[in-house]
């Protein structure tokens, strides 16, 4: 390696320390990780399960705007149209 590029590789990781992470600006605090395996214990004590589907994006995006409309995350909101379709009654309260 040469010189030059040695000394912009040694720029890039100044630039990247003083920088800071992505989204922390001044005064405001980077969210704090969230720990996977801490939120699959609380997911698995609420009784749910991961299942991933393929859905049409129109579809998507109504269940995005309906989510929108009420207010709670996307999780609950197919949860209450799946318990509904189904005929069924869910609790949808999550932490």
């Amino acid at each position: 390696m040469k010189k030059t590029a040695l000394a912009k590789a040694d720029a890039k990781k100044l630039m990247g320390k003083i920088a800071g992470p992505a989204g922390a600006g001044f005064g405001n605090a980077a969210a704090p990780a969230v720990d996977k395996r801490e939120q699959r214990k609380r997911d698995q004590a609420l009784g749910l399960v991961p299942f991933a589907v393929k859905l049409n994006s129109e579809l998507v995006k109504q269940l995005q705007a309906l989510s929108a409309e009420t207010g709670q995350d996307l999780n609950a909101t197919v949860a209450d149209v799946l318990a509904k379709g189904l005929g069924t009654s869910t609790d949808t309260q999550q932490s």
